[in-house]
């Protein structure tokens, strides 16, 4: 009884491809989010006005709480927005 391999669903070299691996921001050039630069804060906020997950901003796990408490209080203070309308 001979026993038959299993296909690869991809052929060629999709089988193969790697995700791109994003730098952190802050790591790279020490800088830190203030919630009253409103334009930067605003790179970490979907279309839709939620806060971008970390595979999207490519944050670290220490800077993407950061980020979320910054925009968190921009939002308080009126500078960014809970919902897009």
């Amino acid at each position: 009884m001979t026993r038959e391999r299993r296909k690869p669903k991809f052929k060629g070299k999709d089988q193969f491809r790697k995700r791109k691996i994003k730098k952190c921001v802050f790591c790279a050039d020490q800088k830190t989010l203030d919630y009253k630069d409103v334009a930067f804060v605003r790179r970490f906020i979907t279309d839709r006005g939620k806060i971008a997950p970390r595979r999207m901003t490519g944050c670290c796990a220490l800077h993407q709480r950061m980020v979320a408490k910054q925009v968190k209080r921009a939002r308080q203070l009126g500078l960014a927005p809970y919902t897009v309308e």
